[in-house]
């Protein structure tokens, strides 16, 4: 679960590869999901980006999983 620190001025996770709590950099990206050209503009889904600033491990999660 992501917490906020004042003393850090971020985000702290778990990262699965550092086994600890880190700082991350968290940002939400708009992906296209579909691959047919015509359909694009109808697939795009939100993704909650999460990149550890200890070592650099990226995880995305889709957020509207309906």
């Amino acid at each position: 679960m992501a917490t906020t620190d004042d003393s850090v001025n971020g985000m702290t996770e778990h990262c699965e590869e550092c086994d600890l709590e880190t700082l991350h950099e968290v940002s939400v990206q708009i992906r296209t999901e579909s691959l047919k050209q015509e359909n694009a503009q109808f697939s795009r889904e939100p993704y909650r980006v999460s990149e550890c600033q200890r070592c650099g491990d990226r995880s995305s999660q889709r957020m509207n999983n309906a």
